[in-house]
């Protein structure tokens, strides 16, 4: 019988297919060397080492038909710029998944509203796809984006599958147009006018840079959703992902054990806490 695997002690998977999505930004799809993937509850994370560079936290994306895990990485550091450049059968370390994930059975028959920020609809798009499979157990379905540029945008054929094949409201606004972007311009929270959806019987999860978070799920509740109808990805300094070494630690949580994905009614206050 094989033994059980240290719990830092990163397996070896290859990488079974590599898309670039844009200039900086990779989809590696990862299967472990021996074995299958453990499952996984969409919103969880990996930690994810490149061979000679170090270890950093992946939220996964989602699951490919050969069974493995779908990570989106964006090149921001060194450690992310090793694994984007990983290609086709090569081997990259993987620990995990960890964290919390998004209750998708607390969104059942409400409107539902998903918002991303930059890279946060990578952590989201299993909750858009699962909206988009199931969408009879939900009411009006809405996915607002923001990013930089128009070429920051990520998977935007999958956007508009969404859009097109599966009636969600998808709306997308950008910092910085070029010349061919005839949409809107500005922060994601103006989409909120954009879209419709009953704030009393409303469910939203949300992803991005922590103010992204808190002027989304602020103006969310100043229209009447509930906090604890907010779902919300923190992003921390994860470095062990089983709650050991502190690097992630948010006053009373350890966002790798007790997060990554909490409702906003319990991190508001800590998210209100300068520097914390």
């Amino acid at each position: 019988m094989r033994p059980e695997p240290h719990p830092m002690t990163p397996e070896p998977y290859r990488v079974r297919s590599r898309r670039p999505d844009r200039a900086d930004t990779v989809t590696l799809t990862l299967e472990p060397v021996q074995g299958v993937c453990p499952p996984f509850v969409p919103g969880q994370f990996t930690m994810l080492y490149a061979p000679g560079v170090g270890e950093i936290p992946i939220s996964i994306s989602g699951r490919a038909r050969s069974g493995g895990y779908v990570q989106t990485i964006r090149a921001v550091g060194a450690v992310s710029g090793a694994l984007c450049r990983k290609r086709r059968g090569e081997i990259v370390g993987l620990r995990g998944p960890y964290g919390t994930g998004w209750d998708m059975s607390a969104a059942a028959g409400l409107d539902v509203v998903v918002a991303a920020g930059g890279l946060g609809l990578a952590p989201l798009r299993p909750v858009v796809r699962d909206l988009a499979r199931h969408a009879s157990r939900y009411g009006r379905v809405s996915v607002i984006v923001g990013a930089r540029t128009p070429a920051t945008v990520i998977y935007p054929r999958e956007l508009a599958r969404w859009r097109d094949d599966h009636g969600i409201d998808v709306q997308v606004t950008v910092d910085h147009p070029d010349r061919a972007w005839k949409g809107p311009v500005g922060l994601v929270t103006r989409l909120i006018d954009r879209i419709v959806f009953d704030p009393r019987h409303a469910f939203a999860f949300i992803c991005g840079p922590d103010a992204m978070i808190k002027a989304t799920a602020a103006e969310l509740v100043r229209r009447g959703v509930r906090p604890g109808r907010l779902a919300v990805l923190l992003e921390r300094n994860m470095k062990c992902g089983v709650g050991r070494c502190g690097h992630c630690q948010l006053g009373p949580l350890f966002v790798c054990v007790d997060g990554p994905v909490v409702t906003y009614d319990r991190a508001a206050p800590l998210l209100a806490v300068r520097e914390l």
